[in-house]
């Protein structure tokens, strides 16, 4: 159910939430599979008469005109989440989701902690190993990672020597990713101002990361960020690198849009 922790600013909101609140800013038609969205955000005070009350101004303001949209999709044993922040010309807010509830936690940032809230997300932390083997590289393909994990999501617990035997992958890749903890990606969307903008006018940097616990975070460089729908096949190569969570923190640092590129950047519904 939806929910407001008016002493905090905190939202507890779902995407069906979400799609009936810009309707009514919209004053669109409510389609039937939103009215029990509609309702429970009515019988949560949330909207009255049909009309948005005040203490929601802030984050439907900011969803409704986007500058910078930030998505962080982490994949572990539960599933996959879907986090995020949303920059607006007056607020940011970022959410974040709970495996298996269908509402997302909505807070007020600031700009100061915007990437240390993006890093939490991602439960970023200090290395469990030494720095010593950074920059060490492994290389495959995508059709031979699905099958590594295929066969260790089968849950037969085998040791990483006979999947790599089975699979024909890189004894390496299946030591670490018999201590995979998640796998996220992260991706940064803004309107221009960037040498990656395509035709559609938008922005995108992103990057890939494995969290493999004891055997220390794996940046994903091949396929390289970001990866379209129909971009990867089987034989797509598959490259990863050790890195650390320093060199993590001022990648996400960097993935955000500056003042530069932002100028040229328009206030859009994206």
């Amino acid at each position: 159910m939806p929910s407001l922790d008016a002493a905090r600013r905190r939202l507890r909101l779902s995407d069906a939430h979400i799609s009936v609140l810009g309707l009514l800013v919209d004053e669109a038609r409510m389609p039937e599979e939103l009215t029990q969205a509609q309702a429970e955000l009515r019988d949560a005070g949330l909207i009255d008469n049909e009309k948005i009350v005040a203490d929601l101004y802030p984050l439907v303001s900011t969803l409704m005109a986007p500058r910078v949209i930030a998505r962080v999709e982490v994949t572990g044993p539960q599933g996959v989440t879907s986090n995020g922040a949303v920059i607006g010309d007056e607020f940011i807010f970022i959410h974040e989701a709970w495996p298996g509830a269908a509402e997302s936690e909505y807070v007020p940032a600031e700009p100061e902690t915007l990437v240390w809230s993006l890093a939490r997300m991602v439960d970023l932390h200090r290395d469990l190993t030494g720095e010593a083997d950074s920059g060490e590289v492994i290389a495959s393909t995508m059709g031979t990672f699905d099958q590594v994990i295929t066969r260790m999501e089968a849950g037969g617990s085998e040791e990483p020597e006979a999947v790599a035997e089975a699979t024909g992958a890189p004894l390496r890749l299946t030591e670490i990713l018999a201590e995979l903890n998640c796998m996220w990606r992260m991706t940064v969307v803004w309107q221009g101002g960037g040498e990656a903008t395509g035709p559609d006018g938008l922005s995108v940097s992103a990057l890939s990361v494995w969290d493999c616990g004891i055997e220390g975070y794996w940046l994903r460089e091949l396929p390289a960020e970001p990866v379209s729908d129909g971009d990867v096949d089987e034989s797509s190569e598959l490259r990863v690198r050790r890195t650390s969570a320093k060199e993590l923190w001022r990648m996400i640092t960097d993935l955000l849009p500056d003042e530069t590129q932002l100028a040229a950047a328009r206030p859009s519904a994206f």
